[in-house]
């Protein structure tokens, strides 16, 4: 496996490219501020990138708002695409960061659930405790004691089933050499078994 023999440089994209915390919705290509660092990173002897989450986010990244998206503060998939395109010009193996334990509140299936709370379809996607469902730890499993990261349920087929389009997604449409779990102990042993082999029919030199 070509991972265990990469010198990895990991990058946080929101901060090195110098967005604001808060998505305040305006689009700006920063990322490609990545391709200006190509040579230091190679003068550095890396040739592997991981980046920390880049998907449209409420602030710092992992509370998702759209899996199938790279955040507004630092672009559109087409100039992510371009940055992935320039690194592996040079050798640069590219990693994403797979938030998937948890979302942000402003995630589409968690608004409706919010909204419609026991008649939501995507009600089973999260872990209900109480209802009316308000942002409250009482009313859902959430990561520590953060209301705005509500947990996904990876148990959950249609989850499942949503989060493998997402990683095939990216391999097909950026072309990135693989994936790096966020809060791996926590994810559904299942469910990541499925993702793996999935990935793995169909990238199978992709990091997992």
């Amino acid at each position: 496996m070509w991972a265990y023999e990469s010198v990895f440089y990991q990058i946080y994209p929101l901060g090195f490219c110098g967005a604001p915390f808060e998505n305040d919705g305006v689009e700006v290509n920063r990322i490609q501020k990545v391709i200006d660092w190509i040579p230091h990173i190679k003068k550095l002897g890396a040739n592997a990138i991981y980046f920390s989450p880049v998907f449209e986010s409420d602030t710092h990244g992992y509370n998702t708002r759209d899996y199938t998206k790279i955040d507004k503060r630092l672009g559109t998939n087409a100039d992510f695409a371009k940055v992935c395109d320039a690194l592996h010009k040079e050798g640069i193996r590219v990693v994403l960061d797979g938030v998937f334990n948890h979302v942000g509140i402003h995630f589409a299936p968690f608004m409706d659930f919010m909204e419609k709370g026991e008649k939501s379809a995507y009600r089973d996607w999260f872990y209900p405790k109480q209802y009316p469902v308000r942002i409250d730890p009482a009313c859902y499993e959430c990561v520590g004691d953060y209301p705005y990261m509500p947990r996904l349920n990876g148990a959950n087929g249609e989850v499942r089933n949503y989060v493998q389009k997402v990683l095939l997604y990216w391999l097909e449409h950026a072309h990135i050499d693989g994936w790096r779990f966020d809060v791996a102990d926590e994810l559904d042993h299942h469910a990541v078994t499925i993702w793996r082999e999935a990935v793995k029919q169909a990238y199978p030199d992709a990091l997992m």
